[in-house]
């Protein structure tokens, strides 16, 4: 087998994530004990009790989910002897998951993760008002039928951008709401299965974001990077990122621009990837694994059950 290891976005998160895993392992515990201490805040306790209106909060999701995933990292590798570094041949993340990959890859420190993914929830939350801006799943539509309804929809000094293009036929589009609204209807129109608004509280990955890409940037600068111990696939580009001064651009970038996931995915499969590892909370990614290319095998492994499944066949 080779395989990629892939790391959640926003949506993943649930009540109770990382509880079992901290019940299980000691390893798990060291990792969300840091992360409260990087943020001063108990994040484990609202991970592991809710409430689930906090815990979905840009700025608590974005760390939780983080944290989840890296305590997967550490117990694989203490318990089972599986490193990134000797048993992946790229790793990648959705959107905050790329936040993930870098660290998984010892490109960033959990802390400074920590830091930077609390910083970038609260300036996405903060650079547009609630209810000004709306996303929209449509589903049926390939990449390029989507940007022409995103650009149609947009106009009048209203902004509509494709945000995430996860899966053949599944793309996210976003921006000024009645912008969204509009695409939702030109997507039916252009034979879109169905095209529906999304319960999101901001409009991410579109120009609209471009004060939380400010503040990413001055947040990047002060952060040491180091190139990672695996090629990270960035999301911006579908292609892999070595250098820290590209990989602080690509994550400024990253804020108001689209999710490349189904490029990203079939550039790991073209490399010679056969399974994607989905590594912490939901199962999201490893699922759609096999709509982006039915050759590949996708694995969730986020539950103390799932790694010793794991470990067995390793």
């Amino acid at each position: 087998m080779s395989w990629a290891y892939v790391f959640p976005g926003q949506g993943s998160q649930a009540v109770g994530m990382g509880k079992e895993l901290a019940a299980a392992f000691t390893e798990a515990r060291e990792i969300f004990q840091e992360v409260d201490d990087a943020l001063n805040q108990k994040l484990s306790a609202l991970m592991f009790d809710g409430p689930a209106e906090t815990l979905t909060l840009t700025e608590n999701a974005q760390p939780a989910l983080m944290a989840v995933s890296m305590a997967v990292v550490k117990v694989l590798e203490k318990q089972g002897g599986v490193s990134i570094r000797n048993t992946a041949r790229y790793v990648a993340g959705h959107s905050l998951g790329e936040y993930s990959a870098l660290a998984a890859a010892g490109s960033l420190t959990l802390s400074d993760t920590a830091r930077l993914l609390k910083t970038r929830g609260q300036a996405m939350q903060k650079a547009v008002p609630v209810g000004v801006g709306a996303m929209a799943a449509l589903l049926g539509l390939d990449v390029d039928a989507a940007l022409a309804v995103a650009s149609d929809a947009s106009g009048g000094g209203l902004i509509c951008a494709a945000a995430n293009d996860n899966a053949p036929g599944q793309v996210v589009v976003s921006g000024h709401k009645a912008a969204v609204e509009k695409a939702i209807e030109l997507a039916k129109a252009k034979g879109a299965k169905r095209a529906m608004l999304l319960p999101v509280s901001a409009p991410f990955h579109c120009p609209l974001m471009k004060p939380a890409a400010d503040v990413m940037a001055e947040a990047l600068g002060k952060t040491t990077l180091i190139s990672p111990a695996v090629p990270v696939i960035a999301n911006v580009t579908a292609a892999t990122m070595i250098d820290p001064d590209e990989i602080r651009r690509l994550l400024v970038e990253q804020v108001t621009a689209m999710v490349r996931w189904r490029e990203s995915v079939n550039v790991m499969k073209e490399a010679g990837v056969d399974t994607l590892i989905e590594l912490g909370s939901g199962k999201v990614l490893s699922g759609l694994a096999k709509r982006i290319n039915g050759d590949l095998t996708g694995i969730s492994v986020g539950s103390p059950q799932d790694i010793e499944e794991f470990l067995k066949k390793k």
